[in-house]
C-alpha cells in the first residue's frame, strides 16, 4: 500500500557543492561609499553670486543722496474681525517716516475706518475726490487706469500691508487717477482727509514733520528719487551752463560679516583606531562644512537683516495677477531688473508651478546651459531652483530675480578670504583641544554677508501659489 505521507523539509535538502555567500563574507572586503547626507543641496546663490574680499569686516555701500522714501508695508493686529493697524507702523508710511510721538500716532491709528470689499468691489474710482489714504489688511488689490485708446490697464497689484496714498492728505482738490477694485475678499482701513487735518491741528510736532516732507519732495530730484544732476543738452550759442554736485548719502549702509559656527567633537579613540578606508575627523568635517554652507545660504536669503527676502526694495516687490507664477508675472519681475538680468531664484515647487502655466497656455521656455547643467530659462534668463525660500502653509512662495557682480551696480556676496586656519575661503576649522574625557573638539566658523548695492539690482514677486492646478 502506498504510502500518503508528504517528505519533509529534511528530505529536500541537498549536500551543498561550494562555498555559500554568507560564509564568504566572512573573508570579503566590503565596498563602502562615503556617508551620505539628503540635506546637501546645489546651492546655488552661493556659486553663482560674485564674492568681494572684505578685509575689514565690514562693507559699506555708498550711494548717491536720495529724497524718495521708500513705502513700506504696514502690520495690523485684530480682535475677531476688527482689525487695527498698529501705531508704530504707519511710520512705514512717506510721510510718517521718521516720526516718533506715539500719541499722535496712536490718534492717527483710532481714526482708521474698516471697510469689508467683497470680490470686484471698488475702493476708490477713478476721478473721484482723492480724500483718504487705504490700507490693504487683507486681500488683494488691483490698480486700473484708462489706457491710450480708452481701455482699462492694469497698473498694479497691491496685497497684505500696501497702501495708497498718502499724497491725497497733503492737498486737496486732487482726484484718483486710478481705480482700485477687489481681486479677492478685501480688508482696508480708510483715513478721509478730514481726520488726518484734524488730527495735524492738534499737534505741532506733526505740523513740523509734515512740513519738512514738503520741503524734501520739492527739492529737485531725478526719476528714481536721487538728488538731480543738472545737465544741459542741445543748446545753441553761449548759453549759461548749470552748476552742479553730486550728493552722498551722509549715513550710508554698513554690512557686518555675519557668521555661522558649531563645535565639531569627536573622541580620540574614534580618531585614532578607526580610519580605515576613510579617515573619520575628515568625514565628519567634511559633513558639518556642508551643513555649515547650506545654513549660510539659508540666511542670505532669509536673515531679517541681510537676507534676500526682506533686504528688497518695496517698490521692487509685485504680486502676482492670479496667483499661480505666470509668463505675465515673470515678464513683470524683467521690468523691474531690466538692466542685465543675471538668474532667478525660486522653489522647485514653485519652478513647477509656472511649468504647469506654461503647459497651460501652450508656452514651452527654453532651456540654457551652465557650468554643463541644463537649467530651465525665461528670456534667456536662467531659473534656479533653491529650496531655502519658504513655502508657506497656504502653498505661496516667492521668486527672486537678481542682477548680480559689483561691476554692474548688482548683488554681491561678502567674505574674508585667507583668514587664519582656513579650509575654504571664508570658513576655518581650528582645533580647540581635548577635554578630560578623550574627545576633541574643533570649532567649525564661515564668515559671510550679502549687499544689494542699488535697489533695482532685486525684485521679488509675492504670495506665488505653488498649489494651484486647473
Amino acid at each position: 500500500m502506498a504510502s500518503s505521507e508528504k517528505p519533509t523539509a529534511i528530505d529536500d535538502q541537498k549536500p551543498s557543492m561550494s562555498l555559500g555567500t554568507a560564509a564568504a563574507r566572512n573573508l570579503a572586503t566590503t565596498t563602502k561609499s562615503p556617508p551620505q547626507m539628503q540635506g546637501i543641496t546645489s546651492r546655488w546663490l552661493l556659486k553663482l553670486l560674485p564674492w568681494v574680499q572684505v578685509s575689514g569686516g565690514v562693507f559699506r555701500v555708498n550711494r548717491r543722496l536720495s529724497y524718495a522714501v521708500g513705502d513700506g508695508r504696514v502690520t495690523f493686529t485684530n480682535v475677531g474681525a476688527k482689525v487695527r493697524v498698529i501705531p508704530q507702523e504707519l511710520c512705514e508710511l512717506p510721510i510718517l517716516r521718521g516720526f516718533e510721538d506715539g500719541e499722535v500716532l496712536a490718534a492717527l491709528a483710532d481714526r482708521f475706518v474698516q471697510r469689508d470689499i467683497e470680490v470686484g468691489g471698488v475702493i476708490v474710482a477713478a476721478g473721484a475726490a482723492a480724500e483718504s489714504i487705504c490700507l490693504i489688511a487683507r486681500g488683494k488689490v488691483e490698480r486700473v487706469g484708462p489706457g491710450k485708446y480708452g481701455d482699462l490697464a492694469t497698473l498694479d497689484v497691491l496685497a497684505d500691508g500696501d497702501h495708497f496714498s498718502y499724497q491725497a492728505v497733503l492737498a486737496t482738490g486732487d482726484v484718483w487717477s486710478f481705480t482700485a477694485r477687489a481681486v479677492t475678499p478685501c480688508t482696508v482701513l480708510i483715513l478721509e482727509q478730514r481726520a488726518f487735518e484734524e488730527v495735524l491741528a492738534q499737534s505741532a510736532s506733526l505740523q513740523r514733520h509734515v512740513e519738512r516732507f514738503k520741503a524734501r519732495a520739492r527739492r529737485p530730484q531725478d526719476k528714481v528719487g536721487e538728488a538731480a544732476i543738472e545737465v544741459l543738452a542741445g543748446h545753441k550759442g553761449e548759453s549759461a551752463l548749470p552748476g552742479t554736485f553730486v550728493d552722498y548719502e551722509l549715513a550710508p549702509r554698513e554690512y557686518e560679516l555675519s557668521v555661522a559656527q558649531t563645535v565639531l567633537q569627536i573622541h580620540t579613540r574614534v580618531a585614532d583606531l578607526f580610519n580605515q578606508p576613510m579617515n573619520q575627523t575628515e568625514e565628519q568635517l567634511r559633513l558639518t562644512i556642508e551643513a555649515l554652507r547650506e545654513r549660510q545660504e539659508h540666511e542670505m536669503i532669509n536673515n531679517r537683516e541681510i537676507g534676500l527676502l526682506h533686504n528688497a526694495d518695496l517698490r521692487q516687490r509685485i504680486h502676482t495677477r492670479s496667483g499661480p507664477p505666470t509668463p505675465d508675472d515673470m515678464d513683470e519681475l524683467l521690468a523691474l531688473v531690466w538692466k542685465d538680468p543675471s538668474f532667478f531664484l525660486a522653489h522647485p515647487r514653485t519652478i513647477a508651478a509656472f511649468g504647469q502655466e506654461c503647459t497651460r497656455r501652450g508656452v514651452y521656455p527654453t532651456h540654457t546651459d551652465v557650468n554643463g547643467n541644463k537649467v530651465p530659462a525665461w528670456r534667456g534668463v536662467p531659473i534656479f531652483p533653491c529650496s531655502k525660500i519658504p513655502v508657506s502653509d497656504t502653498r505661496t512662495s516667492s521668486i527672486l530675480l537678481l542682477r548680480t557682480g559689483a561691476e554692474k551696480q548688482g548683488v554681491v556676496g561678502l567674505h574674508q578670504a585667507g583668514i587664519p586656519d582656513e579650509v575654504q575661503p571664508s570658513l576655518s576649522v581650528r582645533f580647540m583641544g581635548i577635554n578630560d574625557k578623550a574627545v576633541m573638539s574643533y570649532l567649525v566658523s564661515a564668515y559671510y554677508s550679502v549687499a544689494v548695492l542699488v535697489p533695482d539690482a532685486l525684485a521679488v514677486l509675492d504670495d506665488v501659489e505653488t498649489g494651484r492646478h486647473g
